[in-house]
Order: C-alpha cells, then sequence, then structure tokens
C-alpha cells in the first residue's frame, strides 16, 4: 500500500497534468471529492480534476509507477462505497459532446451526464438509451451495463456502444472498439472500471418518437390490490412496453409535493413509445386497478423524461441495495406486502421492482470469448431498496436493506445489476454482478491487464489469482 508522505507528490503530479490536483485540507478537496449520495464520503490521498485524456494518461502512469491504487469518479451517483487513500481522478471537466445525425450517434467525454446527451439530440428527433434520471453520468452507467428507461424495447445501453477511448493500467491511451480489440471491447461492455479509465466513449442513438409515458399514484392502503393487478398485467404487456412500481414512504418535506409529503403510496411508472391511444389502451387496467390520486401519464415530450421515475435532483444521503429476480410469483408478491406494505415499520424511502426482460433477455453469445459482461439477461424483475441516513434512523437503515435482501433471496437469480447493486459489505459480494462466465473472463482479464490491481475501489472484481487463493483459504 502506498503512504502518501507529504505534499511533494502532490506537486509532482501538478507538473504533469493541465487539471488540478488536490490534497486533504486543500480548499477544494472536499468540493471535488463529493458524491452525490452525501452518505459517501471518499478520502484518497489525492484527487485530480482531470480536463482530457492526457491529463488522465499522466496521472495513471505516475499512480503506477508508485504502486497508488487508482479510482475514477464523474458525477457520483454510483458510489455506493467510500474511496480511502490512493488516487482519485475527477472526469466531470472532460465535457466533449458532438451528435451525428446522419449516423445516429453520440460521442462523449467521461464527464458528459445524459440530461446533456439529449439536449444536444433533441433538435434531430433522436435520443440516447438513459436510465430513470438522465442527471446520470453517461460513460459509468454504460460500463455497468444500463438499464434504459426504455430497456425492454432496445436491450442494454452496453449493447449499442459503437467504441471507448480507454487508458488502462500501464498507462497507455487505447480506441476499443470490436475491431481493434474485441476480447477487451467486451470486458468493457458491462465489466465496469476494471480495465482502466474510459476518457470518452461513442455510441448509437434512436428516434424519439412519440412517446407516452409518467406515473400513477395510488393511496398505499390498496398496496395488495395495486401489486395483484401489476403482477396480472405486467405478464401481458408488449416487450416494448416498460413499467415500474414502487412501494414510496415520503418523508414530510417541503422538498416533496403536498399531496405527497409524509404518505405511503404505490407509484406505476410506465413508458411506451407509440400514439396516445396504444398506450392508453395498455395503460388501461392499472389505472383500473384501485383509486388514483394522481394519473400523470399522458404524451410526453422527450425532454421531460425524468418526471416519470421522479428521482431526486440534489444530493441527498442514502443506503441502497438491490438484486434480481426470477419471477413475480405469489410468494415474491407476498413478501414485497410484508417488506415494504402498509404495515412495515422499515425504514425504506423506496422498495421498487422492475420489469426486465424484452431486449434486455438477449443472449450473452453463448460462450463467445468476445461477448459481453453483463448480468441480468436471465432476470424477469429487478428490485431495488433505498433508505434515507436521516439521523434518526441512519443505525437502522443498512439493516433493512440487508434484511429485504435475505427477504427476497428465494425468488431470486442470485446475481444483482452492477449499477443497482448498492453498498459492497465486502470486496468479494462485487463479484454476483456477473454470470459465472463472465466472472471468470473478468478475473483472469484482471490479473493480465492490471496485475498490480490497482483499480480495486468500488465495483473491482478479485484478479483471477487472487480468487482461486481466497477459495483455497
Amino acid at each position: 500500500m502506498h503512504i502518501l508522505s507529504s505534499h511533494t507528490e502532490k506537486t509532482e503530479l501538478q507538473l504533469l497534468v493541465r487539471g488540478l490536483v488536490y490534497a486533504p485540507g486543500d480548499a477544494h478537496y472536499d468540493a471535488e471529492v463529493a458524491a452525490f449520495n452525501l452518505a459517501t464520503r471518499h478520502t484518497p490521498d489525492l484527487v485530480l480534476s482531470a480536463v482530457n485524456a492526457d491529463d488522465v494518461v499522466a496521472a495513471v502512469r505516475w499512480a503506477a509507477a508508485r504502486d497508488m491504487s487508482i479510482s475514477v469518479q464523474s458525477t457520483g451517483h454510483g458510489a455506493a462505497n467510500a474511496i480511502t487513500g490512493g488516487l482519485l481522478i475527477s472526469t466531470r471537466l472532460m465535457l466533449e459532446l458532438s451528435i451525428d445525425p446522419e449516423e445516429q450517434t453520440a460521442r462523449v467525454g467521461a464527464g458528459v451526464r445524459w440530461r446533456d446527451v439529449l439536449r444536444a439530440a433533441a433538435p434531430y428527433g433522436l435520443m440516447g438509451l438513459h436510465g430513470s434520471t438522465t442527471d446520470v453520468g453517461v460513460v459509468g452507467y454504460t460500463l455497468g451495463g444500463g438499464i434504459p428507461l426504455l430497456g425492454r424495447k432496445y436491450g442494454f445501453a452496453s449493447d449499442h456502444v459503437l467504441a471507448f477511448d480507454l487508458v488502462t493500467p500501464d498507462g497507455v491511451l487505447r480506441r476499443v472498439d470490436a475491431h481493434s480489440d474485441p476480447r477487451l471491447f467486451g470486458l468493457l461492455r458491462g465489466g465496469k472500471g476494471n480495465f482502466g479509465i474510459v476518457t470518452a466513449m461513442e455510441f448509437s442513438l434512436f428516434p424519439v418518437g412519440e412517446l407516452f409515458a409518467g406515473g400513477i399514484f395510488y393511496e398505499g392502503s390498496h398496496a395488495r390490490e395495486v401489486l395483484a393487478a401489476f403482477r396480472h398485467w405486467s405478464g401481458s404487456l408488449p416487450a416494448e412496453a416498460s413499467a415500474s412500481l414502487a412501494f414510496l414512504r415520503l418523508p414530510d418535506m417541503e422538498e416533496v409535493p403536498g399531496f405527497l409529503r409524509g404518505k405511503f403510496v404505490m407509484h406505476l411508472r410506465f413508458a411506451w413509445q407509440g400514439t396516445a391511444e396504444e398506450g392508453g389502451r395498455l395503460l388501461a387496467p392499472m389505472r383500473a386497478a384501485a383509486p388514483v390520486l394522481v394519473d400523470g401519464v399522458g404524451p410526453l415530450p422527450y425532454l421531460r423524461v425524468d418526471e416519470i421515475h421522479a428521482d431526486p435532483e440534489h444530493p441527498v444521503p442514502v443506503h441502497e441495495g438491490g438484486m434480481l429476480l426470477r419471477e413475480l410469483s405469489d410468494g415474491l408478491a407476498e413478501a414485497l406486502l410484508q417488506l415494504a406494505g402498509p404495515d412495515s415499520t422499515a425504514p425504506l424511502l423506496l422498495a421498487e421492482i422492475r420489469l426486465m426482460g424484452g431486449a434486455l433477455a438477449a443472449p450473452l453469445n453463448g460462450a463467445d470469448p468476445d461477448g459481453d459482461c453483463v448480468g441480468g439477461r436471465d432476470a424477469a424483475l429487478s428490485f431495488f431498496a433505498v433508505g434515507i441516513m436521516a439521523p434518526q434512523i441512519a443505525h437502522l437503515v443498512p439493516a433493512a436493506i440487508a434484511a429485504a435482501r435475505l427477504a427476497l433471496e428465494p425468488f431470486g437469480t442470485g446475481g444483482t445489476a452492477v449499477n443497482l447493486h448498492g453498498h459492497l459489505a465486502a470486496p468479494e459480494l462485487a463479484a454476483s454482478a456477473w454470470p459465472e462466465a463472465a466472472r471468470v473472463r473478468l478475473g483472469e482479464a484482471k490479473a493480465e491487464l492490471d496485475p498490480k490491481n490497482l483499480f480495486r475501489h468500488g465495483h473491482a472484481i478479485l484478479p483471477a489469482a487472487r480468487v482461486v487463493h481466497a477459495a483455497v483459504a
């Protein structure tokens, strides 16, 4: 483990880069390391605010020569685990963005958010495959596979990547695509940040078309009826329709709309690319499922897609966790009601089930060594739970998330979606985000491409040799 001796090393790195380098105690250190999750506080030895790929190359080489661990952060939305020690490279200022309307593609720097892509693509009638909020960084989300808002129609975001610009652990900037390096290209699509730092990415865009989408709120007292209706309804939905159902216990705060403040409600989220007439017919059974508090589903301008899930717009302190589920059975429905229904006392802000399947279930190319590393192809549902780390309940929330996972384990696939895994109580738990074949490939490649295990923070897989050693021990 590298120990930072003094500000001398900060000065050494600063002389190699254009971006600014900060050490603990510097005026802007806390702001530069801050995550979107306010419950996560990173404490690296140094943080570099990189402005271009050359900065990243120089910093990786410098850290590698000193056996310093290296981590990366852009928007900080995926920061479930705190980074301690080493060099943190912030890519939030790397804002390259271009749209090719003829090819229907985009190229983005590592700091670009999905919101920026949508605004740039909208004049051409195009959109990208973002998730439930467009505030998230494009690159980090896609490296984790990325479950799009319209994923059942288009598949994972990583399915549509064309190329990566990647700085590998040896400090070399490489262009990685299906032709130049098919093996590494497959590892990056779903393999998260195990093999370096992506400084730019190119991917396909899609026509916006007509969007019929939004949310329906029901009184929480009708949770059983709503869940039963959702179970029956979702089984007959076209593969192109996307939906999720959330149990929401919203705090009594000014930021929460008055009709929801301090209430327990059920929130159906729905998205369909098609006419309002088609979408209305599809949604009709859920509109009749139970008395409706607010029906906000209708034709929606695409730039307002964040209204569907209404995720937090500002940083909040949370603890979260997720898993993948096999099917919405009687047993799972009852477990969900026990976990988050009207009689639950668990300190959970949100417990959500999101439909998978459709194009998300496309095969992993079997035993093809150049296939991707996305987990979740075999899941029918994704489960995700969040608790606010408010002072009065912060000591209860992690246990509640752990209890939720345990209660739903009999209905799980054994896997997680890496971006929705949540807090990692132990490093080896990161491996559950990948199918076994992908996990083996990732471990072997990790030992080869990152032999010093420099990129070992967050959702990092152990090198193959270490996995074998841990199994023997």
